[in-house]
């Protein structure tokens, strides 16, 4: 009896440990600006937000209408910057809608991005799972 006793208390212990530990944090960010100082200070409060928040912080940038730019690679003026992210583990994604309606060839987006059918609906989605939103 006293065996499970002892046992019970220290995986009780254990799971206190475990909450204990820093969450994990989910942020979406919409871009839909072509504006390029906007993108700028995307990515670096992606940064701020990785040093202030630690390493279980997932991070979404959805691109969609005017801010698909910026993960075109002729276009964007943060390609190093999204390259370092991603290999962080940020995840940058394009709306298929807005490069369907703009046709836009995927080949030309940076290959650090994904697809999502559509960029508003993610950013609703993200929300309702209960993901953070932030938008420049």
């Amino acid at each position: 009896m006293k065996k499970i006793l002892v046992t019970s208390v220290f995986a009780l212990l254990m799971s206190f440990h475990v909450l204990a530990q820093s969450p994990t944090h989910k942020i979406v960010i919409q871009v839909n600006t072509s504006d390029t100082i906007a993108w700028h200070g995307v990515v670096r409060n992606i940064g701020n937000l990785q040093s202030a928040l630690g390493p279980n912080t997932s991070i979404e940038v959805v691109a969609h209408g005017s801010g698909i730019g910026l993960l075109i690679d002729s276009k964007t003026t943060q390609k190093a910057k999204i390259a370092e992210l991603a290999a962080k583990g940020v995840s940058f994604v394009a709306c298929e809608n807005t490069i369907r309606m703009n046709k836009i060839d995927k080949a030309t987006l940076l290959p650090q991005s994904g697809f999502v059918p559509s960029g508003v609906a993610e950013v609703v989605l993200k929300q309702e799972a209960g993901w953070s939103y932030l938008k420049p």
